[in-house]
């Protein structure tokens, strides 16, 4: 459809070129079909400019995750962005990616705001602007029943995965001296569970919302929480002094306030009250 508006304002330049050459009078040579032309040049670069891009990790549900029906990237923080673009007028490109690289893809320009279950700790704030926190959640060690884990005394001599650039990253770092445990750090939740069930590690440090799919899927595992200093809050992460921080925060207390956000919690984590 494009190639057709494009060849038809060529042909109209061309007929216009065509009658000034003949030498026809002024009246002729200010029809309406320049006007249609730069109109339409200009429609183009605005829908360019209305498209943002957002980036995730697609392997960390049920935040985000690949449809395997659709090939589509669907959940929780899908959900959201949808709901803040559309509210502001914007359309919503999505780029899965690995979960360390979001914060440089967006330094570097080619996302506009990274939604990814991500928290906002000290070193990402040196790099990134956050919204409001719109979720917390807590950490657990998970493993399988049968290595007889239940506490982080156990985990002495052991191996421990995480996702690489993620907060239980920086959290299994902090307990490894103490606890005596070596850190494993790869890319993909998918990976690090593979890693679990094959034997290859022995416990993975990671969110229970996310563990919780993973273990009604694999009833050999078993898990127990870490006491935590603070919340492991997720948020929306932007670039340094970034227009879209402040209406894209507006918009997500917006659906906080309404109750919308509850019903996506329920929908995506069915939570219980």
């Amino acid at each position: 459809m494009k190639k057709k508006w494009w060849m038809l304002g060529m042909s109209a330049v061309v007929s216009i070129s065509v009658l000034v050459g003949c030498g026809t009078g002024e009246e002729e040579t200010t029809g309406e079909d320049p006007v249609v032309e730069q109109d339409e040049e200009e429609t183009e670069v605005t829908e360019e400019t209305q498209t943002l891009i957002m980036g995730t990790s697609a392997d960390y549900p049920p935040y985000e995750s690949i449809d395997l029906a659709t090939g589509e990237i669907i959940g929780f923080d899908v959900d959201i962005a949808t709901y803040i673009t559309e509210e502001l007028g914007y359309d919503l490109q999505i780029e899965d990616m690995d979960f360390d690289g979001l914060i440089p893809a967006m330094g570097a320009g080619r996302v506009d705001f990274v939604l990814a279950g991500m928290t906002p700790d000290e070193n990402r704030k040196k790099n990134a602007d956050f919204s409001d926190i719109y979720f917390t959640a807590t950490n657990l060690i998970v493993s399988q029943a049968d290595a007889n884990i239940g506490s982080l005394e156990d985990l002495e001599g052991l191996k421990v995965g995480v996702q690489l650039g993620s907060i239980q990253e920086g959290e299994a770092e902090d307990l490894k001296e103490e606890y005596g445990f070596e850190v494993v750090k790869l890319n993909r939740i998918p990976e690090i569970m593979q890693e679990l069930l094959s034997g290859r590690i022995d416990a993975i440090l990671m969110e229970n919302t996310v563990a919780k799919g993973h273990m009604e899927a694999q009833q050999q595992l078993t898990s127990f929480e870490i006491e935590a200093d603070e919340e492991v809050g997720s948020a929306i992460a932007f670039p340094k002094g970034s227009e879209l921080t402040e209406p894209f925060n507006e918009k997500l207390n917006e659906l906080i306030d309404s109750g919308k956000m509850e019903e996506l919690v329920i929908k995506w984590f069915d939570t219980e009250e």
